[in-house]
């Protein structure tokens, strides 16, 4: 296992330089002159020259890219247009709303999705079954900001019971920080709840249908042990493949998530960039997005592991 774990540490090393090309290159992929983008319609030569030089376009492409690089690896993201501060102080400062809106919308959806899927399988056909279903439908059917909205609409304006906006840190009390934290996880945690129930109802049909849980049951077994320790536990690994690839989905929720919301987190800080062209930390957020996204990938490889002792590296 040490030794699988050194590949695929190896093997991330070049994803990551594809996901830096891919980055890097966003500054050149704007139509026009990133300068005179930045600099904006009634900025004089000496402005837009002055924005070239601080970003290292008057030097040549492999030049400014292999110090960019350079500058990667030594943990320096550069300095942002806008705020004129290093970047990456401006992300550690955002990661706590974003960790904090990730974890609770995981901990919202996994509770939700995996019991509904694995009662959506024993009762297959049956209203329960299609009322579950019914559920998942809708959660793909709507985008996460019209769902948010919809809360909002409901749950703040009308019965102002939450919150409309607005971030409270965990540190200044766990009931100071709930209410801000309940619409943002369900609104994102009811997409990804959809998709974790289907796939958690597929594969559960596909084990109970196996000849090893008709023994079980003719063995007197009791229901509850026969879905949660038979049952779910070999549908375990497409269960968690499926979680791995909703990190991507979870990913970009967040960020729609944080604009609704207010919450100054990584998405949030991400879509001013955007809007201000601060071309730096629209570079260091979608690396550190695209960072993570592979650690994510890895520790499922590694799960699938402990989830099924037949799998070997």
């Amino acid at each position: 296992m040490f030794a699988y774990l050194i590949r695929r540490l190896l093997a991330t090393i070049p994803v990551m330089g594809v996901v830096a090309v891919v980055v890097f290159s966003l500054l050149y992929l704007t139509p026009g002159d990133p300068a005179s983008l930045i600099a904006g319609d009634h900025a004089s030569l000496q402005d837009i020259e002055r924005i070239r030089v601080n970003l290292g376009l008057d030097k040549p492409f492999l030049i400014q890219f292999g110090t960019w690089l350079w500058n990667i690896v030594r943990g320096d993201l550069g300095i942002s247009i806008y705020s004129n501060q290093p970047v990456l102080d401006m992300i550690v400062q955002r990661v706590e709303p974003t960790l904090a809106l990730s974890i609770c919308v995981l901990v919202v959806s996994l509770t939700l999705a995996i019991p509904m899927g694995v009662i959506a399988a024993w009762k297959v056909g049956t209203w329960i079954d299609r009322l579950i279903m019914g559920f998942a439908v809708l959660g793909f059917s709507f985008p996460v900001f019209v769902i948010a909205y919809g809360m909002v609409l409901v749950f703040s304006l009308n019965l102002e019971w939450l919150p409309v906006q607005g971030y409270v840190s965990i540190k200044e009390g766990f009931w100071a920080f709930l209410p801000h934290m309940v619409m943002p996880s369900l609104a994102l945690g009811w997409i990804f709840a959809a998709l974790v129930a289907r796939m958690t109802r597929a594969a559960m049909l596909e084990v109970l249908s196996q000849d090893y849980i008709r023994t079980a049951q003719s063995k007197g077994l009791g229901t509850s042990k026969i879905l949660i320790g038979h049952a779910l536990k070999n549908a375990s690994v497409p269960i968690v493949t499926t979680i791995g690839i909703g990190i991507a989905l979870l990913i970009s929720g967040v960020v729609v998530t944080e604009t609704v919301f207010a919450i100054p987190g990584i998405g949030r800080l991400t879509v001013d960039a955007i809007l201000r062209r601060d071309y730096p930390v629209i570079q260091g957020a979608v690396l550190v997005f695209s960072f993570l996204y592979v650690l994510v990938n890895l520790a499922i490889d590694i799960a699938y592991i402990f989830l099924d002792p037949r799998i070997r590296y």
